[in-house]
């Protein structure tokens, strides 16, 4: 399914003095990789300088909720964004993987207070992984960076 319009506009972060961290899951690196692009590019034009973005990778997905938790305790970090991407195989070990990255995430957010997205692909085939990492169908690293911004520009107006 290509997209069928133009991506609306980066939301403009409204306090650029934050930082995030990209927490990356190596498992599928060319596909991670390109997630990180997207995420990089989107964060720059909502107005995050390339120095208040970290990068850390981490094995896979599964390991994505523990390096957020570790990452979102320090205090540093306004949002997490957890990128990587997850392809269905034959056995039921993708399920796991895919429910223990989102709920891991989740959790930690939800425990934190610092948001954390989901920029995860879980995808039936490579191709459709490529589509999704800047391919036809966009780059979901776009759409996590965006997440993080508007939950950063939420919780800041909370606390004003």
């Amino acid at each position: 399914m290509a997209r069928s319009e133009p991506a609306p506009p980066a939301p403009r972060l409204e306090h650029t003095d934050v930082r995030v961290v990209l927490l990356v899951a190596g498992f599928h690196r060319r596909i991670a990789e390109n997630l990180v692009q997207g995420a990089r590019a989107r964060l720059a034009e909502s107005g995050l300088g390339a120095d208040r973005i970290d990068e850390q990778w981490v094995p896979g997905a599964f390991e994505l909720p523990l390096a957020a938790q570790a990452h979102a305790r320090t205090g540093r970090y306004a949002a997490i964004l957890g990128l990587g991407a997850v392809i269905r195989g034959e056995t039921p070990h993708f399920d796991y993987v895919c429910d223990a990255a989102a709920s891991g995430l989740l959790r930690v957010s939800l425990e934190t207070g610092v948001p954390c997205t989901f920029g995860v692909l879980t995808c039936d085939t490579m191709a459709q992984a490529e589509a999704r990492a800047g391919g036809a169908v966009g780059n979901k690293g776009d759409e996590s960076s965006d997440a993080a911004v508007a939950m950063i520009n939420l919780l800041a107006s909370r606390d004003e």
